[in-house]
């Protein structure tokens, strides 16, 4: 494949990724807010897809993006949300792809995840202690007595789904577009080769933190 067509390709792929973002983000709407005004969406898998696919560079492009079309179409919550919604996706995003990218196999995967779910945690908590009382109009104090019982749970539960739907989605995404020639082959695709025990794993990973978020979050 000549320079020029990868890139074309590329470009195809990463704007029909950032398509599928933001179809995540109106999906995510369907869901209850957390304390009022915490939201989850479920675009940080797909972001996350995107990195592990082209890069940690490819994450933070597709997530400014997405997170642009949003503030200029649905969102409501002005600039804070905006900067919030760029720092949580790409905490969350850019270090998963950066280790997937450098030990790009099973466990290079769940290390990559696990690292990006505590850093949305660490990230997110510092962030909205610093801008929850400009946006909310409340003391620092009653932001900082928020972290433990919302912004922190909230965050780690809301990483550890999202590492769960990286995991169940990354294959048939990556999949899919191999077979519309999007992608080149693998050799490990060539074979045809399916990891049942790497799916359950995921599947039990995404299951278990979605039942931790509704029980800690009263939704069940």
């Amino acid at each position: 494949m000549s320079n020029i067509s990868r890139k074309t390709h590329e470009t195809v792929v990463l704007a029909m990724l950032c398509a599928l973002s933001f179809i995540a983000v109106l999906l995510g709407r369907l869901i209850p807010n957390v304390a009022g005004f915490l939201s989850y969406d479920p675009k940080d898998a797909v972001i996350a897809i995107t990195g592990f696919i082209f890069g940690p560079m490819s994450s933070v492009a597709v997530t400014v993006a997405v997170a642009l079309i949003e503030f200029f179409s649905i969102s409501g919550t002005g600039i804070y949300g905006l900067i919030m919604n760029i720092l949580s996706t790409c905490a969350f995003a850019c270090p998963a792809a950066l280790i997937y990218q450098r030990y790009r196999r099973m466990g290079g995967a769940i290390l990559g995840l696990t690292a990006g779910m505590f850093s949305i945690t660490l990230v997110m908590v510092l962030w909205n202690y610093i801008i929850t009382p400009f946006y909310m109009g409340v003391s620092r104090a009653e932001v900082a007595a928020m972290i433990p019982t919302v912004f922190l749970p909230f965050n780690l539960l809301k990483g550890g789904i999202n590492a769960g739907l990286t995991m169940v989605l990354y294959k048939p995404v990556v999949n899919t577009l191999r077979l519309a020639h999007l992608l080149p082959q693998s050799e490990e695709s060539k074979r045809g080769r399916f990891n049942l025990g790497f799916t359950l794993f995921a599947l039990l990973v995404l299951i278990t933190f979605v039942l931790l978020f509704m029980v800690f979050f009263g939704l069940i």
